[in-house]
């Protein structure tokens, strides 16, 4: 059985050294013990990370910011005997419409 590539360190190791011989990486594998599929998809994979001078390749990457917590708290408003009820969330606007609301009743 042909020993799989033990992470980059040693992928880059390797593919090094199949170019110094000057053999292609499914010949040397071949040579040396090493798994060609597991070799070959690390070459693939440090080939899409890196452009062909070396430089790293810029990648967009989406940040999306985390929901924040929902409140526990809640809040409760009497106005003229009418109660409503609001969480920590509320938007103000709305509170403000409610109150109005209630008191042209």
């Amino acid at each position: 059985m042909r020993r799989k590539i033990d992470g980059e360190k040693d992928a880059r190791a390797c593919l090094r050294a199949a170019t110094a011989a000057g053999l292609s990486v499914r010949e040397w594998a071949r040579d040396n013990g090493v798994d060609g599929r597991s070799l070959n998809a690390w070459q693939i994979n440090l080939s899409r990370s890196r452009a062909p001078d070396g430089a790293v390749k810029a990648r967009l990457v989406e940040l999306v910011p985390a929901t924040p917590p929902r409140a526990d708290a809640r809040y409760l408003v009497h106005v003229d005997g009418a109660r409503i009820e609001v969480a920590d969330d509320f938007r103000e606007e709305t509170l403000v419409r409610l109150v109005r609301a209630l008191r042209a009743c």
